[in-house]
């Protein structure tokens, strides 16, 4: 009800979304690794068929390397997997991937990357945004199925003020 209010007054108006989206300044990539569920998104079309319990496993590789297995319930009641790969964008402390769901074989096409942006981390790595630079893309994730209603609504109070479109954020089924 808070960010209602916030919005009306106009307190909670998106920035211009020309504004450049930049990721945070240093992520531990070990640190990250372990499971993210989705607590609300952009929603995509490579997601259509998911219906709940969408959540991302990372695991770091040998060379920083990262396997990124993707999931989610549908609505027959199966499991849907998307395995990947991601890599680092620049510094070991970067917080810029690249990650593709492409086979192994399309890897040296740079179209099959897609940009992975974590823009805003929890000190206590808890909950996690990601996007990319043109914002068509957006993940709320945690490591918890559900998030404290007022961290998920100053989640979305920072979205605005970095120009993302609120009416566009989907809420994830747990």
């Amino acid at each position: 009800m808070k960010l209602f209010w916030l919005m009306v007054f106009g307190l909670g108006a998106p920035a211009q979304a020309s504004t450049p989206l930049t990721p945070i300044a240093s992520l531990d990539v070990p640190r990250y690794m372990g499971t993210w569920y989705e607590i609300a998104k952009y929603p995509a079309w490579f997601q259509r068929k998911c219906v709940g319990s969408t959540s991302a496993q990372y695991s770091l590789l040998e060379g920083g390397r990262v396997q990124v297995l993707n999931r989610c319930k549908m609505a027959n009641g199966e499991w849907n997997e998307a395995l990947g790969l991601a890599r680092q964008i620049g510094s070991a402390t970067s917080a810029q991937l690249k990650v593709r769901f492409a086979p192994e074989w399309l890897s040296f096409i740079p179209m099959v990357w897609g940009d992975y942006w974590v823009i805003a981390l929890d000190p206590q790595y808890q909950w996690s945004i990601v996007s990319e630079p043109s914002r068509q893309y957006l993940w709320i994730l945690s490591r918890t199925p559900t998030l404290p209603r007022a961290t998920y609504e100053q989640l979305l109070q920072q979205l605005g003020t970095m120009g993302f479109d609120l009416n566009r954020i989907e809420a994830s089924a747990p």
